[in-house]
């Protein structure tokens, strides 16, 4: 199957599972996403100062022995496609059922939400596949006052770095509240926001290189390709500043004062990446242009060319046409060496126009 066939095949399936949630009530849990295996698994890493407890659990009702500890406790929740699994988790944490909406939701954009006892902000992880392509997924945080649960779709994730400071003990991670684990987490997919930023930047060094030397058809087309993946990573992107920005400025107690500096700074990274996304735009948007300056200089060139070659055959035409009539009392016909008068004669207009276009510079 094409990529094209595969992409409307892609859409359309998107098309449907929209239309899953018309006519429900708020706060129905529906899975929007296009991974519906059933994969469930929910992994637990239990942390203190001197305290480091890795598990892997089978049920969710495990997950109630850790949930009143006064231990940070990293629920890490693999699979959103198993709905009840996903509804009986939360009402375990007495989650709103809004929230679990926004879980299971892979089109809920970024955002954040306060409630009395939590703070729920939703985000889309990025990275690059094997073969240097974004790839997105849906990514739901919920930080509660020892509790940090993580819900995403599938293992493959960007915050192995994290899992390492807390089992190795590097940095303050394992000195602090919930609280900058949260920030931890969140800081960890901005970064990889600049993975992926910087593999748009590599692109589209290569595309200015091709579109200047040898601009072709499939030249339009990668720039194409690339514009609409630039606005796909500023649709998930974009939104993390403002919503960065709001946990910064919110008075909820479960975020100190302390956490609050490093989310700036991480406020800070999510700026110049937005700044970044900008300038990609504007890059693409002039390669296009240039592009299309280049294709018609090149259609100009190759119209001067057969221009030329047609104005050199004009004369000669005409001369060959004027001899090729052969009327009897043409004197020229009875000349012995008429014909090879007539070619000199030719190939010495021919010369003379050559010498002056090229004075000209027309070639």
């Amino acid at each position: 199957m094409t990529k094209k066939k595969l992409n409307l095949k892609s859409a359309i399936q998107k098309q449907f599972r929209s239309q899953r949630q018309i006519g429900k009530a708020p706060g129905t849990i529906t899975y929007m996403g296009n991974r519906e295996d059933g994969t469930y698994a929910i992994t637990v890493i239990d942390y203190s100062d001197n305290l480091f407890d890795f598990q892997t659990l089978t049920r969710v009702e495990d997950a109630l022995a850790f949930k009143e500890q006064v231990n940070v406790t990293w629920f890490n929740v693999y699979g959103l496609s198993n709905e009840k699994e996903i509804d009986k988790l939360g009402n375990y944490f007495n989650i709103n059922p809004l929230v679990l909406e926004d879980i299971v939701n892979t089109n809920q954009r970024p955002k954040i939400d306060e409630y009395d006892d939590y703070v729920f902000a939703t985000l889309k992880m990025l990275y690059l596949n094997k073969d240097y392509e974004i790839s997105t997924e849906h990514c739901a945080i919920i930080l509660s006052e020892h509790n940090v649960l993580l819900f995403q779709e599938i293992e493959l994730d960007v915050f192995e770095g994290v899992r390492d400071r807390i089992k190795n003990k590097f940095g303050r991670i394992r000195t602090r509240q919930a609280d900058y684990l949260f920030f931890a987490l969140i800081d960890a997919i901005i970064d990889q926001y600049f993975v992926v930023t910087e593999n748009i930047a590599a692109k589209i060094d290569l595309l200015e290189e091709e579109v200047y030397n040898h601009p072709s058809q499939e030249t339009a087309e990668k720039i194409q390709r690339l514009k609409k993946e630039v606005l796909s990573v500023r649709k998930w992107v974009v939104p993390v500043k403002d919503l960065v920005n709001r946990i910064i400025e919110s008075e909820h107690p479960l975020v100190t004062k302390e956490t609050k500096l490093f989310l700036r700074d991480a406020l800070d990274h999510s700026i110049q990446i937005n700044e970044n996304i900008q300038l990609y735009r504007e890059l693409i948007t002039n390669l296009m242009e240039v592009y299309m300056t280049n294709m018609s200089n090149k259609m100009n060139e190759v119209m001067k060319v057969l221009t030329i070659i047609a104005t050199i055959f004009i004369p000669l035409t005409f001369i060959a046409g004027i001899y090729g009539m052969n009327f009897k009392n043409m004197p020229e016909l009875e000349s012995e060496y008429g014909y090879f008068y007539v070619l000199g004669i030719m190939f010495l207009i021919l010369i003379v126009m050559i010498i002056y276009f090229k004075r000209k510079r027309w070639f």
